[in-house]
């Protein structure tokens, strides 16, 4: 299913990979929106989780986040309109973050430019 690792530059290079590869993200969707927690990492900042595998992403629909279902977003989308959207609304990125919802957590920008740069 799922190459992740406990390594989380790991996990975000191999997010990077497979969003090039598919041309698609996962995020995690309800009838009220997308799912969004605190920042592990910075105070008073959110962040929104993606995955690179719909397998990843499902193993968080449990708990508070247990009406979500993985839901793909093409990654032109997220690369036009997300990330610059999460980055307006001061909203971080988290990759591929593991069954604890620990990983990397982005500036959107950032992350625009890796899966921009790895051609």
């Amino acid at each position: 299913m799922s190459e992740m690792t406990a390594d989380s530059q790991a996990n975000l290079d191999l997010f990077v990979q497979r969003a090039r590869e598919t041309r698609q993200v996962w995020g995690l969707k309800a009838a009220k929106g997308w799912a969004v927690c605190e920042s592990n990492e910075y105070q008073d900042l959110v962040v929104y989780p993606f995955w690179s595998e719909a397998g990843s992403a499902q193993l968080h629909c449990t708990g508070e986040w247990s009406q979500y279902a993985p839901t793909p977003i093409e990654l032109d989308l997220f690369l036009d309109t997300w990330l610059p959207g999460m980055d307006e609304d001061n909203a971080l990125v988290g990759i591929n973050w593991d069954q604890e919802l620990s990983g990397e957590e982005l500036e959107p920008i950032d992350l625009a430019r890796q899966l921009s740069d790895r051609d």
